[in-house]
């Protein structure tokens, strides 16, 4: 079980850095992406921040601190069910796949770090 929680987890970890760099970089998909859904491109950086926050935490779980890890991979569950709900509020649902799988990541992160 251990291999699967580390293999889940560092996926998540480089997909969420990924979008994280997309995020800092101002990538266009992002802001039009942002911009179909409602979001001011102006909350972009904060929200990389906070994604950011969640991939240095699931890297924490797995170098020994465990409960961050829970912590983190919690709060990127609820990051990607917010952004799975503003998707389907603004009835985007072209790439919704795209917050569907990071949120299926988190929460296959969230469960194995809490059978750790």
């Amino acid at each position: 079980m251990f291999a699967a929680y580390v293999m889940v987890t560092v996926v998540t970890i480089v997909a969420t850095a990924g979008i994280v760099l997309a995020d800092f970089t101002g990538a266009g998909f992002v802001l039009a992406n942002s911009a179909e859904v409602g979001l001011s491109p102006s909350w972009i950086p904060l929200l990389g921040w906070l994604k950011a926050a969640g991939a240095v935490g699931l890297l924490l779980g797995l170098l020994g601190v465990p409960l961050v890890g829970l912590a983190a991979a919690a709060g990127l569950v609820l990051f990607f069910v917010g952004a799975v709900v503003a998707h389907v509020r603004a009835r985007v649902f072209h790439n919704i796949v795209f917050p569907g799988g990071y949120l299926a990541l988190a929460i296959g992160s969230f469960t194995l770090a809490a059978v750790q």
